[in-house]
């Protein structure tokens, strides 16, 4: 009986000491879970790509007034990283902006500096994920196949962009791709109008990205921005009146 207890003595005091652990307040949301919790409550990015830097700030602008509250801005947009991130940080804090076609590290590391919340690139690029794995802005890899998914979320991607969505089926690509993958927020991207919003977030899309649905490329170069807004304002709201 004596060999019995003794046996039986460590475990019964480690057990509380693992209750204690588990039982621990979580941590402190980062700025990077902040950023993905705009994305998710937007539910509409609007991507920004302009041939020059006051454009850019414009559009961005009308696209703000029209209710856009998560931006991402092309890095190939004249400015984009020494003037437009930052303004549009100071003008709206309460807001979330982001650069897109992000490719390697170093062109993560300008956009980052610049003040990019978040980070978008076409394809899933490793060294990129793994260089944020402990930085406070967010990175939202591109992925098209299951094990593109699988690969991106094992290296530590707390969403994906699906792209190019448009090419593959659309609608009836995303849903079959999200099936396997509940646990992990997809954004749709590529090809997608304002009058198919509900039908990829039904198909279990987190939100999409909105590049000439919002900017036309006939606006933006004969600088309508008030019709911009116009756009920006439809897309909002037909993404807050889509089921979930």
């Amino acid at each position: 009986m004596l060999v019995a207890a003794a046996a039986h003595s460590p475990a019964s005091t480690a057990l509380p000491r693992r209750r204690r652990r588990a039982a621990a307040p979580p941590s402190r949301k980062t700025p990077e879970s902040q950023a993905l919790r705009s994305i998710l409550h937007s539910r509409v990015i609007a991507c920004l790509r302009a041939q020059d830097g006051e454009t850019a700030m414009q559009a961005a602008r009308a696209a703000v007034r029209g209710g856009v509250s998560v931006l991402e801005i092309v890095m190939s947009t004249p400015g984009a990283l020494e003037v437009v991130i930052g303004d549009l940080r100071r003008s709206y804090p309460s807001l979330t902006f982001g650069v897109g076609t992000v490719l390697n590290p170093e062109d993560a590391r300008k956009a980052i500096t610049a003040g990019a919340q978040f980070l978008m690139s076409p394809g899933t690029v490793m060294e990129i994920l793994h260089a944020l794995k402990e930085s406070e802005v967010l990175c939202i890899p591109g992925v098209l196949t299951p094990t593109e998914v699988i690969s991106a979320s094992n290296a530590g991607a707390e969403v994906v962009k699906v792209y190019p969505v448009s090419v593959m089926g659309g609608e009836v690509y995303m849903l079959a791709l999200k099936k396997p993958f509940p646990f992990l927020p997809m954004v749709a991207s590529q090809g997608i109008s304002i009058d198919s919003i509900k039908g990829y977030l039904e198909a279990g899309a987190s939100a999409v990205v909105l590049s000439d649905a919002i900017f036309d490329k006939e606006l933006m170069r004969e600088r309508k921005f008030d019709e911009i807004s116009e756009l920006a304002n439809l897309a909002t709201l037909r993404a807050s009146q889509s089921g979930t």
